[in-house]
């Protein structure tokens, strides 16, 4: 008797491992590129970060289904490869790739149009990007500025001397004497040039001797305010440099 009450206890807890048995998932992957038309180079600190995710509800935030991250990004084209769960996949729902670049936390591409895509396919995905508008209505880009003085030095020659900054944060204008060109970063109030490079043209020594003073200037410049319209340019302790007004 004790033997058929063990056998018939058995039983039932054989048919529960049996069905506790799930099927397994299968990892997939997709993989491609990410590119743009700009020609431009990236930054060494840039970072790409792509996304599948299901985009079938309109009314709400889409369901990531796996992603990568590329840090540091290289250059264009970067390729990407996304892992994931073949079993978050479901019939008739949409699905789609979600690309951006950012530098420093900052959006500088993503793909403004709907990347659609099967997440099941083999064939590989190339993801165009676009650059992000920056928005001009702050102090310094997209304006020609004027010098009105250097700090520490006499009077001017009579040639206009310009800085601006465009959308790309290049910065350049005319010297006392060459053109000139360079790289702008800024951050609030906080702005840094760097690479200046510039034309090399010789003129009087008055306009050589502003030109010395102007790039000593322009290499101590560290921060800016806009005082009564006009440009102030200052170094690290706060003391202007260089003064602009707008325009010629």
């Amino acid at each position: 008797m004790l033997k058929k009450l063990i056998l018939l206890g058995l039983v039932p807890v054989a048919g529960l491992v049996a069905v506790s048995n799930p099927a397994f998932a299968a990892e997939r992957v997709i993989s491609g590129e990410v590119l743009y038309r700009e020609r431009m180079a990236l930054p060494e600190n840039a970072v790409v970060s792509v996304q599948l995710a299901d985009v079938s509800r309109m009314d709400a935030s889409a369901d990531v289904i796996g992603e990568q991250e590329i840090s540091p990004a290289g250059q264009v084209p970067v390729k990407f490869e996304i892992r994931f769960d073949d079993s978050k996949i479901t019939k008739n729902m949409t699905y789609a790739l979600q690309a951006r670049i950012t530098v420093d936390g900052e959006l500088w591409f993503i793909n403004d149009t709907h990347h659609g895509v099967d997440p099941l396919t083999s064939e590989a995905q190339t993801i165009l990007v676009k650059r992000i508008a920056r928005h001009t209505t702050d102090a310094l880009h997209g304006v020609e500025w004027t010098l009105v003085s250097i700090e520490g030095f006499g009077e001017l020659p009579d040639n206009p001397v310009t800085f601006s900054i465009d959308n790309e944060d290049r910065a350049g204008g005319r010297g006392p004497c060459n053109g000139y060109f360079g790289g702008a970063k800024i951050d609030g109030e906080a702005i840094s040039l760097s690479q200046i490079g510039a034309t090399q043209m010789a003129c009087e020594p008055a306009r050589m001797k502003a030109e010395r003073a102007y790039f000593d200037a322009l290499g101590e410049v560290k921060a800016y305010a806009i005082d009564d319209g006009q440009l102030v340019l200052k170094d690290s302790g706060g003391k202007e440099v260089l003064r602009f007004k707008k325009g010629a």
